[in-house]
């Protein structure tokens, strides 16, 4: 039987991460991540490989990041876990550790729609073999249904029309796509966005059934509309993969994820868990998350990683950062929403301010930026924020979740210092940032 100190199950946005902070954090140790995929994808790169990248071979991880850190690997199925004996039962082989690390992330949904197991319907596994195969499919279809409004389905929908497919219908049960990650008026501006480069969505809409023999030939939807099609993309989410966890003992979160404290540690002492598979709780009051991406799996994984043979980190909590982009327009979110804020019981002041990227507005590459920024009314304490605009956003969400992990407050955005440039920035007299919080200094008082 081999030993090994630090055994990772799991090699994408967790699995990685979590074995090169044990390595950084505990140089001596042996560290061997399993895995039972031959190839590791990019996780958020999935949708480009039907557009702008083209296939599955031209999104994955190397593994050359993991001999470079003199990390093990193995590609084998694990079948099961001794906890008391410290033992990984793999299919290749027994490996005996010190310290457990589970990585398994998620699994897609599959609603109980009938005909949801037709030739041609696709939930988005995370493996080469499952992706080429839809992407075959998608190559000869006339018509591809996207059932879900969410990231998944909007960047899948998108590329899919990208790479010549006649019609692409987006179906989503509420009234506006991408609703649970931004405020109305940034679904509008998407839903406009996608509309214009020929993506059709049906809001409001559920799906009755998927109808054909063998295969799909059409979508049915609650209200009769049918939509003729020989494919379906659900993106309707995941849920944690907690098969592993659950077969060995280890406690469960009642969403079925894998218990995990604030150290990442699991029921057992000697094992954590991190990324999709573990459970997670809210920066704002602690409640209970469903998020799952791969920043915040990289997030935990980092924490884990320090905290195997000693504490050294804590998760604060899941703060909530993302962005997606189709063709020129980008969005991005850090925190909390105005409805979410709401509906959590805050008292919120919400404000919007809206300028060029550049300083002139006639310097190549300006375009209109919007930024929305939520405050707590009696604290004055940022929530949240929303910006829309072109790439840069990506970064300035990121400063965003920054200022709100440190619990910054409208004064101290009002004074924040920036660093401006025509070519690069909006201009310092109308940064958006600092604007959108004097307004809201305006509104408190």
């Amino acid at each position: 039987m081999k030993k090994v100190d630090v055994v990772v199950v799991g090699g994408s946005a967790a699995g990685i991460p979590v074995a090169l902070t044990v390595r950084r954090q505990y140089s001596e140790k042996t560290v061997l991540v399993v895995r039972k995929e031959q190839q590791v994808l990019i996780p958020c790169g999935i949708p480009y490989i039907f557009g702008t990248v083209g296939s599955p071979d031209k999104n994955l991880i190397p593994d050359m990041i993991l001999k470079k850190n003199e990390i093990g690997l193995l590609v084998s199925e694990v079948q099961s876990i001794d906890l008391q004996a410290r033992v990984l039962k793999t299919e290749a082989e027994d490996l005996q550790y010190e310290r457990l690390v589970l990585a398994t992330g998620s699994t897609p949904v599959r609603p109980p729609i009938p005909g949801v197991d037709l030739d041609g319907v696709f939930a988005i596994e995370k493996n080469v073999s499952s992706l080429s195969r839809i992407q075959e499919k998608v190559m000869i279809a006339e018509s591809v249904v996207v059932i879900g409004g969410g990231f998944i389905g909007i960047e899948f929908a998108d590329e899919i029309k990208k790479s010549g497919v006649k019609s692409v219908t987006i179906v989503e049960c509420v009234a506006h796509c991408l609703s649970l990650a931004y405020d109305t008026a940034f679904c509008v501006e998407m839903e406009k966005h996608l509309k214009a480069r020929g993506v059709e969505i049906m809001t409001g809409s559920t799906v009755e059934r998927i109808d054909g023999e063998s295969s799909v030939e059409s979508v049915v939807l609650s209200g009769g509309t049918i939509i003729p099609t020989s494919v379906v993309i659900l993106g309707i989410g995941a849920s944690a993969n907690a098969t592993l966890a659950k077969a060995a003992g280890l406690e469960l979160a009642p969403d079925g994820s894998v218990a995990v404290d604030r150290n990442m540690k699991t029921s057992d002492p000697n094992v954590f868990a991190c990324g999709d598979c573990a459970s997670k709780v809210s920066f704002f009051g602690g409640k209970p998350s469903s998020l799952k991406l791969a920043s915040i799996a990289t997030y935990e994984a980092r924490i884990a990683g320090a905290n195997v043979f000693a504490l050294k980190r804590e998760n604060i909590g899941t703060v909530g950062v993302w962005s997606t982009a189709v063709g020129d327009l980008a969005m991005g979110t850090a925190g909390l929403t105005e409805s979410v804020a709401r509906r959590e019981g805050y008292e919120v002041v919400a404000t919007t301010v809206e300028s060029p990227n550049r300083h002139p507005g006639c310097m190549p590459g300006a375009q209109a930026c919007r930024l929305k920024l939520l405050f707590e009314r009696s604290s004055g304490v940022l929530l949240g924020g929303q910006i829309m605009g072109d790439v840069a956003i990506g970064e300035i969400i990121n400063t965003l979740s920054a200022c709100i992990q440190k619990k910054m407050n409208a004064e101290d955005l009002a004074m924040f210092q920036t660093g401006t440039h025509p070519a690069l920035t909006a201009s310092p007299i109308a940064y958006p940032l600092v604007n959108a919080a004097e307004l809201a200094i305006m509104q408190m008082k």
